[in-house]
């Protein structure tokens, strides 16, 4: 079995020194808010090129936080992407603002910055992109209509923490950046995570009371607010990880090139450009919809470990039924779209395996097809 990532590389390689860390930590027991949160929130926030960083626990609070804290709720409307994982647009209904979904471009997946404009009303109050899959999505436009609008900007980096977009990370362009430490993220904790990011310090005063029960000083509590604290442990784990992200995501962007050269003989399979700053959290390609089912399912019965990211757009989503109208390049893409494995160190023997089989399988599943047949056949791997 080939998974679809393989934690144990990184894990065995820094097992001695996350070891140690967690010791520390059971050994202070200062298991809610100790030093390494705010010693994390530091380093990270060094790292990002922002003045705040605020430790909570999970991606999704990291939205819903950074949304209030903006002053994002009831009556408004927030401009986001169909295209993403559900705690997008469900973070922006759970402060009880409506997200109006624009569709994406169909190169980057990411929300198409021509088509914002005409969603904007009287009741748009910000503007929510993802940085889907790891690449960065057209921040200058983005903050150019914002600016025009008087709007606010909402990074969803959830997948694409280390990505820069013409030198500046991810999560420092908005008025606010969400990050999630999921254990599968390029910088995953050992359990559930997330981090705020802005520059406004009046943002951040917010969030970080919003994350301790709306309470500035303990049993003040000034507004409702939520239980949403960064673990001890998980933020001392993270310190372990941080210095090595860029090298991490080197070997991701390394792996996306060698499938890239691989699978280019390929007819019908679209690979994903290797954008600047793209940091490869999926690697993500595109074949024919009436082939994508059929794939996915003989390549996991191979062994391969394969994943759709995302068959149904979220404005399709049964939360949201009847609410919205499918949106074309979407809609398209959820039919489309299939994550190989990746990892930083994902040997280039293993890829050659994993196209290897993929030759086989679209083989199989492509029978009768002309065009494909003796191209197939023609590719070596």
């Amino acid at each position: 079995m080939i998974p679809i990532l393989d934690l144990k590389p990184q894990h065995n390689e820094l097992k001695e020194e996350i070891q140690a860390a967690i010791a520390r930590v059971i050994d202070s027991s200062a298991f809610i808010m100790g030093p390494d949160v705010r010693l994390f929130e530091q380093e990270v926030a060094e790292y990002l090129g922002v003045k705040h960083a605020i430790g909570v626990n999970s991606g999704t609070d990291a939205l819903v936080i950074g949304l209030k804290a903006l002053g994002i709720g009831p009556g408004d409307e927030v401009i986001t992407t169909p295209f993403s994982f559900f705690a997008t647009a469900e973070s922006i209904s759970n402060v009880g603002a409506k997200p109006i979904f624009v569709d994406i471009q169909s190169d980057s997946y990411n929300i198409d910055p021509t088509l914002i404009e005409a969603q904007i009303t009287e009741r748009t109050k910000a503007i929510l992109p993802v940085h889907l899959y790891g690449q960065p999505a057209a921040m200058t436009q983005i903050m150019s209509i914002a600016k025009a609008h008087n709007l606010k900007v909402v990074e969803d980096c959830a997948q694409s923490f280390g990505s820069r977009y013409q030198g500046a990370c991810t999560g420092s362009i908005g008025d606010v950046g969400a990050f999630s430490f999921f254990p599968s993220k390029n910088l995953g904790a050992f359990g559930d995570g997330g981090l705020i990011t802005t520059n406004n310090d009046q943002v951040a005063e917010l969030a970080r009371s919003l994350r301790t029960h709306g309470a500035r000083k303990k049993y003040h509590n000034e507004m409702l607010g939520y239980n949403s604290r960064l673990d001890t442990i998980q933020a001392a784990i993270l310190r372990v990880k941080l210095p090595h992200i860029d090298r991490w995501n080197a070997g991701r962007r390394r792996v996306a090139q060698t499938y890239n050269q691989l699978l280019s003989s390929i007819p019908t399979v679209t690979t994903p450009k290797i954008t600047e700053g793209h940091v490869f959290h999926q690697y993500t390609i595109r074949v024919p919809s009436e082939y994508r089912d059929a794939i996915h399912k003989k390549l996991k019965d191979s062994g391969v470990g394969c994943i759709v990211y995302y068959p149904i757009p979220q404005d399709q989503l049964p939360v949201y039924q009847d609410d919205y109208i499918a949106r074309k390049n979407s809609q398209a893409m959820g039919q489309e779209v299939l994550s190989l494995p990746i990892w930083p160190s994902l040997d280039e023997e293993t890829i050659r395996k994993v196209v290897s089989i993929f030759h086989h399988v679209y083989s199989e599943v492509s029978v009768g097809d002309n065009a494909l047949g003796p191209a197939l056949q023609s590719v070596a791997v």
